[in-house]
């Protein structure tokens, strides 16, 4: 192989060490944001650094290439190898750092809750649990007429021809709540824009329950309840009871449908206003502007697939049989998702 011994280096040191620390400062940032399988980032990586550095040798050598011998060529060709294996293990690792650094900060910093504090929040969260828990099931089992609105509502009929998985939507051939699975039904609520499990229930709770100052000490010192506001928060944020409410329309029981919804909205405003109270903000997502900007970055794409959605519901379901309609409305479903992310 060549040798610079006794001669000056190719390049100049100071600068291959300034190229150096850049390139290794920067991949870390750029592999977290990639979304693309880590095998996949990982050829591409070594593709592009293949043709970077054969690029910026020819230039230097001209004509010229060096002739590496067998025992250099099986060299280098076993130290690729293990190059590659090297960034597919870190750069898959990379996509666990964000659960693995939280497991450790919550393991060195545990809560720093008093016992009595403790005792008291623990006591209040089982009265909120109960209270919302029956709210939800009064809503869910025991108003007339709600599988016949959810099932006319929502776009759970063309969901089930998804294929979601091995299973079918529901456990059984029926039209009843209890025997469908938890997906679809979460999905179907997530298309119309209710994301009714997320939240519904939660409101009354919180308005029912009587000491508002103790809840605003658990949104404030306990982060198991903070979470359980923010991920119901967010929720909320990406619901939109306008769009829900043109969903209704499809009801074919006028009464029916609206009575059912009122219910929802209802439930809807008392969680917003609740969850603010308890959080001490103005507005929804105040206290997280990175999430909310990006939620209202993607809003108003997700408006006119929604409308567009159920424009092709109204058609199919009034009997229109041209193929293009339900495969409209299987496009629909998927960039909804897609958009709104934490979906089903």
């Amino acid at each position: 192989m060549t040798s610079y011994r006794g001669s000056a280096p190719p390049i100049s040191p100071w600068f291959a060490l300034v190229v150096a620390v850049a390139a290794i400062s920067w991949a870390a940032p750029l592999v977290r944001l990639a979304t693309a399988p880590a095998l996949a980032v990982s050829m591409w990586r070594l593709v592009f650094s293949v043709a970077f550095i054969a690029a910026v040798l020819a230039v230097r050598r001209g004509r010229g290439w060096p002739r590496l011998e067998r025992r250099d060529l099986l060299l280098a060709v076993a130290a690729g190898v293990m190059l590659a294996g090297h960034f597919w293990s870190w750069i898959a690792s990379v996509r666990f750092t964000t659960v693995a650094s939280a497991v450790v900060l919550a393991t060195l910093e545990p809560e720093t809750i008093a016992d009595r504090d403790r005792e008291r929040f623990a006591q209040a969260m089982d009265t909120l649990s109960a209270t919302a828990f029956a709210a939800y099931r009064s809503l869910v089992y025991e108003t007339p007429g709600f599988a016949q609105v959810f099932r006319q509502m929502t776009p759970i009929a063309e969901i089930a021809t998804l294929n979601l998985g091995s299973r079918p939507a529901s456990r059984k051939s029926s039209d009843r709540i209890e025997d469908l699975r938890a997906i679809p039904w979460v999905f179907s609520w997530s298309q119309a824009r209710v994301m009714l499990p997320g939240w519904y229930g939660v409101g009354q709770a919180l308005s029912a329950f009587e000491d508002k100052g103790l809840l605003r000490a658990m949104a404030g010192q306990w982060p198991f309840f903070r979470n359980v506001l923010g991920n119901m928060e967010m929720v909320l944020a990406k619901s939109d009871m306008t769009i829900a409410r043109e969903y209704a329309g499809l009801v074919e029981d006028r009464a029916l449908g609206e009575d059912v919804f009122a219910h929802i909205e209802s439930g809807w405003n008392g969680a917003h206003d609740a969850l603010l109270d308890a959080s001490g903000q103005a507005r929804l997502l105040e206290n997280a502007p990175r999430l909310d900007a990006s939620i209202r970055l993607r809003l108003p794409y997700i408006e006119p697939l929604n409308l567009l959605q159920l424009e092709l519901m109204r058609r199919h379901r009034a009997g229109e049989d041209d193929p293009r309609v339900a495969e409209g409305i299987l496009l629909s479903i998927n960039a909804i998702a897609t958009a709104l992310r934490n979906s089903g």
